[in-house]
């Protein structure tokens, strides 16, 4: 049986459906986009990204792991509100624990920790990277952790 061909028509122009107002969708940046500004503003900035309470409350929660009735000096609680400008060095932690309580230099802990921390995450997105992915994981801060020599 021959195929037929089909014949031209006209097209009449669908009924198009009634406009809402001119409602505009928000813009939307593109993924990525809002991150990479977020990581440019933080490293600009020299504030601490730790609220002062819940580092403090850190702090003791650690040191509970060590000595269970540790107790702090004034001195050493105002050392942890210490705000220095971070001139790209990292600071290492100066407490020191004698007789029970917790005696701390001028060095500011929160810094350091912050300091700290964020090399880890630097070495870990690296590690992340390196397996070809974008989303970090918890064997990738042991892999960097174990690579820097802090964990066997």
């Amino acid at each position: 049986m021959a195929r037929t061909k089909q014949t031209a028509r006209k097209s009449t122009g669908g009924k198009s459906a009634p406009s809402t107002g001119g409602v505009k969708k928000p813009h939307r940046y593109r993924p990525g986009t809002v991150a990479l500004r977020e990581i440019r503003r933080y490293q600009k900035s020299t504030e601490l990204l730790i609220r002062k309470l819940p580092f403090q409350r850190l702090v003791r929660e650690i040191a509970q792991d060590f000595k269970t009735d540790l107790r702090f000096q004034s001195a050493a609680i105002g050392a942890l509100q210490v705000r220095r400008r971070w001139q790209g060095r990292r600071a290492g932690l100066c407490a020191v624990v004698l007789g029970g309580s917790l005696m701390c230099g001028s060095c500011p802990q929160q810094e350091a920790s912050e300091a700290y921390l964020v090399g880890l995450f630097e070495d870990t997105n690296l590690c992340a990277i390196h397996a070809k992915r974008v989303t970090i994981m918890p064997k990738d801060i042991q892999l960097a952790r174990r690579i820097r020599g802090e964990r066997a």
